[in-house]
C-alpha cells in the first residue's frame, strides 16, 4: 500500500514538472515565431521597395501600352484624347495635312478629304500614343507631339502619308520614322493617290507672287541681261505655295530650295518654313 501511494506521488510530481517544460517549449516556439516575424518585418521594407520599383516600372511602361479614347478629331493631323483625367490635344509627328480650321487661312486643297479620312480612322477609337525623344514633347500651342496607333497596330501618321492625305513633314530635326514616312510619300506620289492624283491640287500660277531674287542668289550683273531665274529641278516643277509641302530635306541643293522659296514669295510668304532665321536665304545647310 505504501508502495502504491509512493507511485502515485511520483507520477503527480512528474506531471507537475512537465507542465513548465511544455510551457517553456511553447515559449521557445513563440520566441522562434517572433524571430521569424521579426525577420519578415525586416524584409518587408525590401519587399515594399521591390513592389514600389515594380509599380514605378509599370508606370513608366504604361503610357506606351495604354489605350486612350479619342474624343475629337480636329483635322487631318490633329486630334484630342482623354488622358489622365483631362483632354489632351495631339499633333501628329512627321506629317502635315492641308488646313481646314486655321483661323487665318482658307480651307486648302484636299484639306476636307484629309479631315474626313482622319474622322473615319479615329472617331470612337482607342489609340496608343508614342512620343519621340528626338522631338519636343509639346509644341508652342501645348499640343502633345506624338505618333498614334490604332488597336490593330495601324500607324495613323504613316497611313495618312501613304494614302496621299498628308505630306511628310520634318520640323528642324529628323524623327524616329522619318525614312519610313518619306518612302510612304514617294510611294503615294508614284501611285498618284490622294492629293498626288493628277489635277487634285494643281497650283494656280497666275496668283503666285512675282519672284524677287535675294542677293545671295543673284547671278553676276550684266548691262545686257537681267538676272536669270534659278531653274527648278524636275521634281519640283509643279511646286505649290498654298500650304506647307516641303522641308529642306526634300531638296538636293540650296539653289533648288532657294528657287522654291523665292517663287513662293520669299520671307513674306515662307509657307514651307525654309528660312528659319528670316535672312532671305533658304536651307543654308544644303550644298
Amino acid at each position: 500500500m505504501a508502495l502504491l501511494l509512493l507511485f502515485f506521488i511520483t507520477i503527480l510530481f512528474t506531471s507537475g514538472d512537465t507542465t513548465p517544460v511544455r510551457q517553456q517549449g511553447y515559449e521557445v516556439e513563440t520566441g522562434a515565431a517572433a524571430a521569424r516575424s521579426a525577420a519578415a518585418a525586416r524584409s518587408l521594407p525590401d519587399k515594399q521597395a521591390a513592389g514600389t520599383s515594380s509599380t514605378t516600372e509599370q508606370a513608366r511602361v504604361a503610357p506606351d501600352m495604354a489605350r486612350y479614347p479619342v474624343v475629337k478629331v480636329v483635322d487631318g493631323d490633329t486630334l484630342a484624347v482623354a488622358m489622365n483625367g483631362r483632354v489632351q490635344t495631339i499633333r501628329l509627328i512627321g506629317i502635315d495635312t492641308p488646313e481646314t480650321v486655321h483661323p487665318s487661312k482658307p480651307v486648302q486643297c484636299f484639306g476636307r478629304e484629309a479631315s474626313q479620312r482622319a474622322h473615319a480612322l479615329l472617331d470612337g477609337a482607342r489609340v496608343r500614343i508614342e512620343t519621340d525623344p528626338s522631338q519636343d514633347t509639346y509644341d508652342k500651342y501645348n499640343r502633345l507631339l506624338a505618333y498614334v496607333f490604332l488597336e490593330d497596330g495601324t500607324h495613323v501618321n504613316k497611313l495618312m502619308v501613304a494614302e496621299g492625305y498628308a505630306y511628310e513633314y520634318t520640323y528642324r530635326t529628323p524623327y524616329r520614322y522619318q525614312e519610313e514616312f518619306k518612302q510612304a510619300q514617294r510611294s503615294a506620289q508614284t501611285r498618284k493617290v490622294g492629293l498626288w492624283a493628277d489635277g487634285a491640287c494643281a497650283p494656280d500660277r497666275s496668283t503666285m507672287p512675282a519672284r524677287t531674287p535675294t542677293p545671295a542668289s543673284r547671278a553676276p550683273s550684266s548691262s545686257t541681261s537681267s538676272v536669270p531665274a534659278t531653274p527648278l529641278v524636275s521634281e519640283h516643277l509643279n511646286y505649290t505655295c498654298d500650304y506647307n509641302a516641303y522641308n529642306c530635306t526634300d531638296f538636293a541643293t540650296h539653289a533648288e530650295a532657294q528657287s522654291v522659296f523665292e517663287n513662293c514669295g520669299g520671307v513674306a510668304n515662307d509657307v514651307h518654313r525654309l528660312d528659319i532665321d528670316k535672312d532671305g536665304i533658304a536651307c543654308e545647310q544644303l550644298p
